[in-house]
């Protein structure tokens, strides 16, 4: 409504800016524990850069105001019809979804936050599958601008600019049709996109609840090791509830693989023979290349009874996925900002790549496809573990995301990655597991519900049975093309209502 009472782009853009900056300092809020706390950066720098990241991410809202103030210029400098007031409607959906997009995507993207993850819960999920978060976060800007038209189209009100008042008839079309959304994506939540695949499977998800202030302290590291070490070691309830596969979060082990003694590693292995389980472990690995350089990386090694511990010792496991998408300055170094990084106490700071699709882990009839903390994040890039590869073999059957979220305590941080993964099982139909640090450790089932969760900063495990799927659903196998292409048109629709309102000027 904001933005239908502006009478210059420049109000627009700072309407839409400052909702940016309120929203992202809200919602990010626990950077500022990351920084402050546990990386040691001075209480006013960390509120300082809180502040310039949140202010610097509202530029793209700054840039959707502007661009939908453009798209509503027709109906509020015309005598416009019902048709220009819903394609109005669309540009605005449309701009709104393009900066979403363009935010998570430039500059290694930074999509927390989008407005579709709102949704996962409500009458548009079922679009999920077919348009991925960004559609629903097209779907939720389409609605909210036909309320806003049709609120501001019976008050009566207009802008100083406006020549007439919006086109009532118009405006409750808009909202129709996005009843008709509503309602569709309701029924679309009744598909199954995916069928069942292989045998269910048993995991146990471990939880060990290092505190981030003793994880990487070198007098405590063994003691949170342990930790793990007998949460993968505890007996089943029962024989028959012996799990299959045991997950350990990141970076469970805190240092590089050729850092430990060798009888760690055989104590790790004693306990998969034990309990005739795979184990997965979180570790940064050290290796040489052909050229003697040494490359890092972020990783998840599998070990079995029978792996080659000295070809892991070495940073060459059998079965290994190496993280991709790096977290600017805790995982890499932007050019220009190592001045920031050096101020900071963060360990294990550079890594390498690996690259988008790896070998997955084959264990018993399932392909399970590892994401590394913040990586879930990108449903475009999960999509190309899921679908299958000339050089890889079939797709994943499961998601498992392991992750550290202890830099950001007891936060809301926890609850938000949480939901992002909920909306990763929904767009792929795919169950997705999740074994981290502190919380939220949790099983999702394919239609993003929570079917099992561990309290967040308990010391606990999850032992649960898991069925994996085979199948693609739309948004697998189009990707975000389709709601690109969905903008694109909602765009020609706005510029048509524009073009024909040039005709209809009192």
């Amino acid at each position: 409504m904001c933005l239908l009472r502006t009478r210059r782009l420049r109000e627009a853009a700072w309407q839409g800016w400052l909702f940016g900056l309120g929203s992202f300092c809200t919602g990010l809020y626990w950077l500022f524990i990351s920084l402050h706390t546990y990386g040691g950066l001075q209480a006013g720098l960390s509120v300082a850069a809180v502040l310039a990241l949140s202010g610097a991410l509202a530029l793209y809202y700054a840039l959707a105001a502007v661009v939908s103030r453009l798209c509503l210029a027709p109906v509020l400098n015309t005598h416009a019809g019902l048709l220009a007031t819903v394609c109005s409607a669309l540009g605005w959906a449309s701009s709104w979804a393009l900066f979403e997009w363009i935010r998570g995507t430039a500059f290694t993207g930074f999509p927390w936050l989008n407005a579709g993850y709102a949704h996962i819960d409500g009458p548009f999920a079922g679009w999920a599958p077919i348009l991925g978060v960004y559609g629903l976060s097209w779907i939720a800007a389409f609605t909210a601008a036909g309320i806003a038209m049709l609120l501001v189209a019976r008050r009566k009100q207009t802008t100083e600019t406006t020549q007439t008042a919006l086109n009532e008839s118009g405006a409750a079309c808009s909202v129709a049709l996005a009843i008709g959304l509503a309602l569709s994506g309701l029924a679309l939540g009744q598909l199954k996109w995916a069928q069942p695949h292989g045998d269910p499977i048993l995991f146990r998800l471990t939880q060990g609840n290092i505190p981030q202030s003793e994880k990487f302290d070198p007098a405590l590291m063994q003691q949170g090791m342990e930790t793990y070490m007998r949460l993968a070691a505890e007996p089943p309830k029962n024989d028959q509830a012996r799990p299959q596969i045991i997950v350990m979060p990141e970076t469970v082990m805190a240092l590089f693989q050729n850092n430990y003694a060798p009888q760690v590693w055989e104590y790790w292995q004693h306990i998969a023979t034990l309990q005739q389980a795979a184990l997965i472990i979180g570790v940064p690995l050290h290796e040489m290349n052909a050229d003697g350089e040494s490359r890092y990386t972020n990783s998840v090694v599998g070990m079995h009874t029978d792996s080659d511990l000295g070809a892991l010792y070495e940073g060459q496991p059998t079965q290994r996925y190496d993280k991709h998408h790096l977290v600017p300055f805790g995982e890499f170094i932007p050019p220009g900002f190592r001045w920031f990084t050096n101020a900071l106490n963060i360990p294990l700071g550079d890594f390498n790549r690996g690259t988008v699709r790896q070998e997955l882990f084959h264990i018993d009839s399932q392909h399970i496809a590892l994401n590394i903390c913040y990586e879930d994040v990108f449903g475009e890039e999960i999509l190309h573990a899921v679908r299958d590869h000339t050089e890889h073999g079939d797709g994943a059957s499961i998601l498992l995301n392991v992750s550290n979220l202890g830099w950001f305590g007891d936060s809301w941080a926890l609850q938000q990655h949480l939901l992002i993964s909920r909306m990763r099982a929904l767009e792929t139909a795919r169950p997705m597991l999740r074994a981290t640090n502190t919380g939220m450790t949790a099983a999702i089932d394919p239609d993003g519900t929570v079917r099992a969760a561990l309290p967040a900063h308990t010391l606990a495990i999850l032992d649960i049975e898991v069925q994996g799927t085979t199948g693609m659903t739309p948004y697998v196998r189009w990707g975000n093309k389709a709601v690109l292409l969905l903008t694109f048109i909602g765009f020609l629709a706005s510029l048509l209502a524009a073009w024909r309102g040039r005709g209809h000027k009192p």
